[in-house]
């Protein structure tokens, strides 16, 4: 798995952010000292056993204290699972005869009802479908909803970049 995976530049950039806050003298770890102080903050005052907890739950090689690597893995790997959860959410609205297919009709239905498919016609609608349709079964399975949602992402990440 590439670092980082699953976070868009935006994303990584605020990690970054967060991550410098709480590396009080820069020296790329967070010690259980600096989680502390910052945790206060926010007027948390938890005891030494959690916040040892939370740094343990990040701290994968087991050093004691969390560097930028560390927190990125876990926020890439939580990310993943909440879109993955979303996703499938997604995908059981657009499919609604529950068949694990989405077709042009059920498309055009969901768009018509989230008040984005009255400008589409049925034939832009088919284009939709057809450019998702991998396997060239005139539906989309999840795989290849995954996939298209995917690709947009990765587009509107691209694209976001060039923005001021």
């Amino acid at each position: 798995m590439e670092m980082g995976e699953g976070l868009t530049r935006q994303q990584m950039d605020q990690l970054q952010e967060v991550f410098h806050l709480f590396d009080r003298n820069g020296d790329g770890c967070i010690t259980l000292d600096e989680l502390r102080t910052e945790i206060q903050k926010f007027d948390y005052n938890l005891t030494e056993e959690e916040l040892k907890d939370m740094i343990n739950e990040v701290d994968a090689d087991g050093n004691g204290t969390i560097e930028f690597g560390e927190l990125r893995n876990l926020m890439s790997k939580t990310f993943k699972e909440e879109t993955e959860e979303k996703l499938e959410e997604a995908f059981k609205l657009f499919d609604e005869n529950q068949d694990g297919y989405i077709s042009a009709n059920e498309l055009s239905s969901v768009l018509r009802m989230l008040n984005l498919g009255e400008r589409l016609t049925y034939e832009e609608i088919q284009q939709m479908i057809n450019d998702a349709d991998l396997d060239g079964d005139g539906q989309v399975d999840y795989h290849e909803f995954v996939n298209m949602m995917t690709e947009y992402w990765k587009k509107a990440d691209d694209e976001s970049e060039i923005l001021p």
